[in-house]
């Protein structure tokens, strides 16, 4: 089976437009979390991840956008955006939102947004936090986002993980191992590439390619302008960070 891995598109209907332009023949796709937050185009991208059929799940910045999950840990301009999001998101975005599991487990797959000890808030970055996690899933892999950042963690070991590179056209042998995998950031990567960032798991080559796409990043800036969100969070698309 050929999956699919998204997460973090923020609202940003270019990005997401140009990583599914660009996605090869899959089987199902998953979606890590914060699909909305930050950009200008919420309905336009659960109206395309409902086309798409995605498996979803909830990101801190899509259960604040429903009043689910607390603000109060927001910077000024992620509360300011989000604030935003609530007001014009529509009934159906509001219902798909609303539905969406803090964790999804099928198969050989877990999938969150942050960690699977703190779905919704923990971030994973390093090899420590990384190392601790396994112990938290029963599946042979746990997706996962957050970060913005691209990366693989292979378990090495009963208490280590082994980080892999994660880049386009290396592919990440997974040999049977436990893993967590973290796709990047569709609509705001924050590892200095602006590209749109996402990864083809191939469940039968027991393998992970990491793709990065090229997107209009200034019409996603222009809308935000005109929607009158941050200006600092426009800007940083340009150099994804």
């Amino acid at each position: 089976m050929r999956i699919a891995v998204l997460s973090d598109i923020h609202s940003n209907l270019a990005a997401l437009e140009a990583v599914l332009s660009d996605l090869p023949a899959v089987d199902e796709a998953w979606v890590l979390g914060d699909t909305v937050g930050y950009g200008p185009q919420p309905n336009e991208v659960i109206v395309a991840l409902q086309a798409l059929g995605a498996r979803s799940v909830l990101g801190n910045h899509d259960g604040a956008a429903v009043g689910t999950v607390d603000t109060r840990p927001f910077n000024p301009d992620a509360r300011r955006a989000i604030e935003w999001t609530a007001e014009v998101i529509d009934a159906n975005s509001r219902a798909y939102l609303a539905s969406l599991p803090e964790v999804r487990t099928d198969g050989d797959l877990t999938a969150v947004h942050g960690s699977p000890r703190n779905p919704i808030w923990e971030y994973i970055f390093s090899d420590e936090v990384a190392a601790d996690c396994p112990a938290e899933f029963e599946t042979q892999l746990c997706l996962f986002g957050h970060t913005h950042v691209p990366i693989v963690f292979v378990a090495a070991g009963t208490d280590d993980v082994e980080p892999l590179a994660s880049l386009p056209d290396l592919p990440v042998e997974l040999r049977g191992r436990r893993a967590l995998i973290n796709p990047g950031s569709v609509g705001q990567p924050r590892d200095g590439n602006p590209a749109a960032s996402y990864a083809i798991l191939d469940t039968d080559a027991d393998r992970v390619d990491f793709h990065r796409v090229r997107y209009d990043i200034d019409r996603t800036q222009r809308l935000m302008r005109e929607a009158g969100l941050p200006p600092r969070l426009a800007e940083r698309l340009s150099y994804g960070r």
